[in-house]
């Protein structure tokens, strides 16, 4: 068979150990002709692809990104783009399809699926809030980086007294933010699934502070909300998907605690320093195991379907399912654990 891949959305720490896999196997077990589209859904539009081998990829284990490169572009808000991918398709010769990505990418390949194009899903969201999967490959990667993160600003805090707030990743699920909260000793975790009141959390810092010399770690998801009414937060351009390019809520919240408390509070974006680097050896085994299974569904012929991880077994399940709601994080690690350490 002649099968395709692709990476899109926001790229991750394992991309490249699924690739990896899928052409291993696709190559040396079922003598596949590999090939790879660049960036995203743009690379099927324009025709852009690259060739894939086991020598191409050697190497690439340990290796961030993603070798195809990565876009957010939407098929279906660009003029002719389904056909376009179609004809792409056919005039390749590409039996088959394996899309490596999140909510989006599935989103798209789920539609495509619909129409009659041969794909197979892996889900790739660094945020962790795919639905039909336990974990996604990344996830464990951006927390071990969070938490060594915050394990350095507990030093700098403690030698001033101040309040860090810190950053990181989390659009709509606070995943990452709890568990590096949890593992890095935060004092305070803000989440996309709880909107929080600005004075609760001043109250909970001042009664800290007041009771001996203190430094405060405040771990805030980037899609953090305060709930209605008790703080102003500027909202961005949305991109292909009708997603807004948010982040900068550490900021605003930094400049509320100082102004609030008195305290001297200072803020650390990390950005996309959380998707950068190396994986983790989790997240390399669990992308190698999910680009195996990418390429064994592929010849089963379990197309419309996304490989996932339950039970500590890699599955099968319908796109439709994966991408139908996100996977929020849970509740109740964070209000029966989390919690129990708050101001």
């Amino acid at each position: 068979m002649k099968v395709a891949l692709l990476t899109g959305g926001g790229d991750c720490p394992g991309l490249n150990a699924v690739i990896r896999a899928a052409v291993r196997k696709g190559e040396r077990r079922y003598g596949d002709e590999l090939l790879g589209f660049r960036d995203g859904w743009k690379g099927p539009i324009e025709d852009v692809t690259m060739s894939l081998d086991v020598h191409e990829m050697r190497g690439s284990l340990p290796r961030g990104g993603t070798v195809l490169g990565s876009s957010r572009t939407n098929p279906y808000k660009v003029e002719g783009g389904p056909e376009a991918v179609k004809a792409t398709l056919a005039r390749n010769g590409v039996d088959a399809l394996i899309a490596i990505g999140g909510e989006d990418t599935l989103g798209v390949a789920a539609r495509l699926y619909d129409e009659g194009v041969s794909v197979v899903g892996v889900p790739k969201t660094i945020d962790n809030d795919l639905s039909a999967t336990e974990m996604t490959f990344g996830f464990q990667t951006a927390v071990q980086i969070c938490t060594d993160a915050i394990d350095r600003l507990h030093t700098t805090a403690e030698s001033h007294d101040r309040v860090m707030v810190c950053e990181v990743m989390g659009r709509h699920a606070g995943h990452i933010a709890l568990w590096a909260g949890i593992a890095g000793g935060a004092s305070m975790i803000l989440v996309p699934e709880e909107p929080f009141d600005i004075e609760e959390v001043c109250a909970k810092l001042t009664a800290r502070h007041e009771s001996g010399p203190y430094a405060s770690i405040v771990v805030v998801a980037e899609g953090a909300s305060p709930k209605e009414g008790t703080l102003s937060v500027a909202s961005g351009e949305v991109d292909q998907f009708g997603h807004a390019r948010i982040g900068g809520i550490g900021s605003t919240l930094a400049e509320e605690i100082e102004q609030r408390t008195g305290f001297e509070t200072r803020v650390t974006i990390l950005g996309h320093i959380q998707r950068g680097g190396t994986p983790t050896a989790y997240d390399r085994v669990l992308a190698t195991r999910f680009g195996i299974a990418a390429i064994d569904a592929v010849h089963d012929g379990a197309f419309g379907q996304m490989v996932a991880l339950q039970a500590g077994g890699i599955v099968r399940a319908p796109l439709s399912e994966a991408v139908g709601e996100l996977k929020l994080m849970d509740s109740g690690l964070y209000h029966e654990v989390a919690e129990v350490f708050f101001g």
